[in-house]
């Protein structure tokens, strides 16, 4: 996230791991990821292509919705940190965990720089956001990113690349129709498209597509649960926007 919102900075284009794929039916190679994304099916879809996201790069997001977004966005910022830190303390190598540690300074960084400008241009004090209460999505990501950075390196690489591949996903759907203005909008797009947020994801989905080949059965069952959990929480948290509080 930045105070400018150019897609161009940011850390170096990250090189990801090598990454482990299986032969399909078909005989085309098949990525582990890809198979997570394929078992969330319609769920998935509906993340990337939500109304909150087309709204977004239209720049007529109602300021309400987007105000009641960002609230309780950011009140997960924290563990997210959590999470995202205790992956690269578990990651094998300190190659696997540089560009984590880079990616952890852009989120505390610009990231936590662009709520704060967004806060402010959108008319939200700091009793406004301290006296929303935390929506059950909110509620619910929390648990999650707080159980799985205590559970398995696998589980915490599930909830990682399910919450950053869907966010890439719809960021570089709706980028070409993106306005520049408001920054608000268009910063937010432009934090989750582009090289380096691309490199960042294929980082977290090499981490895991390496970490499938040593998997047991009940292992990969455990990662499938905590991504698709995730997936269902991106959905209901775009719905929340939505809704009065």
């Amino acid at each position: 996230p930045s105070p400018s919102g150019r897609r161009s900075e940011g850390p170096p284009t990250l090189q990801p791991p090598r990454r482990t794929v299986r032969p399909s039916p078909m005989g085309q190679q098949v990525r582990f990821t890809d198979e997570l994304r394929s078992l969330a099916g319609a769920k998935w879809e509906a993340v990337i292509n939500h109304r909150f996201t087309d709204a977004l790069a239209a720049g007529t997001i109602d300021r309400d919705v987007l105000a009641r977004y960002l609230v309780q966005d950011h009140r997960f910022l924290d563990s997210f940190v959590v999470l995202l830190s205790s992956m690269v303390a578990a990651a094998p190598s300190l190659a696997a965990r540089i560009p984590g540690c880079q990616f952890l300074a852009l989120i505390t960084g610009r990231e936590n720089t662009y709520f704060e400008r967004s806060f402010a241009a959108l008319g939200v004090d700091d009793a406004a956001r301290e006296s929303a209460p935390d929506t059950a999505p909110t509620v619910a990501f929390k648990a999650l990113m707080r159980d799985a950075a205590k559970a398995t390196y696998s589980e915490m690489l599930a909830v990682l690349v399910a919450a950053e591949w869907s966010y890439q996903s719809w960021g570089e759907r709706v980028l070409p129709a993106a306005v520049q203005e408001p920054f608000t909008s268009r910063e937010w797009v432009d934090l989750h498209s582009g090289e380096y947020f691309g490199s960042v994801v294929e980082y977290l989905r090499g981490l895991l597509d390496e970490a499938a080949a040593t998997m047991t059965p009940a292992e990969r069952a455990a990662v499938e649960v905590r991504f698709l959990a995730a997936v269902d929480i991106e959905l209901a948290f775009f719905d929340a926007a939505y809704e009065d509080s």
